[in-house]
């Protein structure tokens, strides 16, 4: 894997302050004018790198079979740290990914992911990057926890070795913006280069903030995602702690999203990475759609550090307003991909919260979890949780929850095991909440000319 993949037509020129100018107002103009007019926007290409593996097809048809990709951790982990199992990404090298011996001393775990998935997700978008505006090109990612590995290798080295011998690039490999910056940096982006941090919401607010990017006309095209190393040992120690993962150490029951059995979450690792674009650009480069954002919906809890409101009213009102967006109702809901943790108050909340929009409906909307498969990747789970949607309404259907068995009564909505099939949808949602009372929902819909 190169360093870098800036086409040589587009290295950073010095234009003069008058032509820096005079495209800032172009930019000014374009956002006026689409303020009361809304652009469109559509998904054109998507990359993930999973416990299911390297790619959207593994992802896919790993999330598609019901069953989990979930492991047992090594007996040493295992013991130290009282975290049994976990989704990790199998087999990962560095080196056989790719990367130079530089790039893999240089580039933190999260960001190497994030670097894989993207490379999938240009790629499959077809952009010729050298006959775009790159200046109009942004990039949004983000990470919940960034280079956790690198913090402790590092704190161990002040400790032990004293301060002369701390990595001078310690920071700038560590710190959760890194992902953004070297995407931006790999592929000449010098559009807005921005990393939003909100925890386990942190992939679908980086989308988020893409999709209005471009509705805004402040950009045409944006790289987005999130990526998480969360199988650090400083992160499995303070999550277990906490009280929060599963103790359960059979892999194939481990998370268990909404089942009564559900006993805390299971730590993944990986990235997705999506290019989002403005209909009318990517038409006039004959792109292939994958499907449309249709809306966004963004709330606080004001609640708790760690618990999300258990009345549901900060997750329904996100739920509401990415619906609203779109123009769409209750009645038009077709599943809802949950942030499902496989925990008892996150499942609970988001049941009360898609009862207390949808009322009677609640029961009739498939709901499901794409954690039972996969574990929980905190900061990159909400954007490989768009890939999933994204594929599931490329397929009209509905995937199955890997780990479900056992309604609870408490969570009465409409969760399976198996895949609903043939069912068209006019829009779904994919949640995503995190500490603090961060609630994110994203509103997928096919593409429709």
């Amino acid at each position: 894997m190169s360093e870098t993949n800036i086409p040589a037509s587009e290295a950073p020129n010095a234009a003069s302050g008058a032509e820096i100018m005079a495209r800032a107002r172009r930019d000014q103009e374009s956002i006026a004018r689409h303020l009361t007019n809304p652009r469109r926007v559509v998904v054109t290409g998507m990359g993930a790198v999973s416990p299911a593996g390297f790619g959207v097809d593994a992802l896919w048809d790993r999330v598609m079979s019901g069953e989990t990709a979930i492991t047992a951790l090594p007996g040493d982990m295992a013991e130290e740290y009282r975290v049994a199992v976990a989704g990790r990404i199998p087999g990962y090298d560095p080196i056989e990914a790719g990367f130079s011996k530089k790039e893999a001393r240089r580039l933190a775990p999260f960001a190497q992911y994030a670097i894989i998935a993207a490379d999938e997700a240009m790629a499959a978008s077809g952009i010729d990057l050298e006959a775009e505006d790159l200046t109009r090109f942004a990039c949004t990612f983000g990470s919940g926890i960034g280079g956790l590995h690198i913090f402790q290798e590092q704190s161990t080295v002040l400790a032990e070795q004293g301060a002369r011998k701390v990595n001078p690039l310690f920071i700038p490999i560590m710190i959760e913006n890194m992902a953004a910056g070297h995407l931006s940096i790999r592929y000449g982006l010098r559009g807005s280069c921005t990393s939003t941090v909100t925890a386990c919401a942190t992939g679908t607010h980086n989308i988020g903030d893409a999709f209005r990017l471009i509705q805004s006309g402040r950009a045409d095209m944006v790289l987005a995602g999130g990526s998480e190393e969360s199988i650090a040992p400083m992160a499995l120690a303070g999550f277990m702690n906490l009280g929060a993962i599963t103790k359960e150490t059979d892999p194939r029951i481990a998370s268990r999203p909404f089942d009564a059995n559900r006993s805390g979450f299971v730590p993944g690792e990986g990235a997705g990475a999506l290019v989002l674009e403005d209909l009318d650009h990517a038409r006039a480069r004959g792109a292939r759609i994958v499907c449309e954002v249709t809306g966004f919906g963004s709330t606080g809890d004001a609640h708790h550090m760690t618990a999300p409101d258990p009345s549901g009213e900060g997750v329904a009102r996100s739920m509401a307003q990415a619906l609203a967006e779109g123009g769409f109702g209750i009645e038009d809901l077709g599943h809802l991909n949950a942030h499902g943790t496989s925990t008892h108050a996150n499942d609970l909340t988001e049941a009360t919260a898609l009862c207390l929009l949808a009322g009677d409906r609640a029961s009739e909307i498939p709901v499901m979890s794409v954690k039972g498969a996969l574990g929980h990747m905190l900061g990159g789970t909400g954007a490989v949780e768009a890939v999933v949607m994204a594929c599931a309404l490329e397929h009209d259907v509905v995937p199955p929850t890997a780990g479900f068995c056992d309604a609870d009564p408490a969570c009465p909505v409409r969760v399976s095991n198996a895949p609903v099939t043939g069912y068209r949808q006019k829009v779904a949602l994919s949640n995503s909440l995190g500490f603090g009372g961060h609630n994110a929902t994203l509103a997928l819909s096919p593409y429709v000319a």
